[in-house]
């Protein structure tokens, strides 16, 4: 049986990932409007939305500003509730925290190979891309 703060819990996450989707929306179609000429898909689709966003002076403020901001402080308020009132939540973030610290150089390799792989994607859709 879930407790009614799990379900608490559930409830902000979902409210959450839909208040920061529009931003989410609009940074997402910032970055596919570039990687190709904006007469062929998905870039033509994502100038759109991001032309949607820019006809709209209220989007900036409402969606992009005001609804992350909100996403931001209702986390913190959650993260911290749920740090006092969690003994097992502090004592796997102790634990976590422990095998990074004992880990650290075997983490710079696993972030240095992402960083790696992102850059080669990056490069590699420049050059499909020309």
């Amino acid at each position: 049986m879930t407790s009614p703060l799990s379900t608490v819990r559930g409830t902000i996450a979902a409210t959450q990932l839909l208040l920061i989707s529009p931003a989410a929306l609009f940074m997402t179609a910032l970055v596919v409007r570039n990687l190709q000429p904006q007469q062929y898909e998905p870039a033509h689709s994502a100038q759109q939305i991001v032309a949607w966003y820019a006809a709209r002076p209220w989007t900036l403020w409402v969606m992009l500003m005001a609804m992350p901001f909100v996403v931001l402080v209702t986390s913190c308020a959650t993260l911290l509730r749920s740090w006092h009132d969690d003994a097992e939540l502090r004592q796997a973030t102790r634990q976590t925290v422990a095998t990074i610290r004992a880990h650290l150089a075997v983490l710079f390799v696993a972030v240095a190979m992402v960083a790696a792989a992102g850059v080669l994607a990056i490069v590699a859709l420049h050059s499909l891309a020309d």
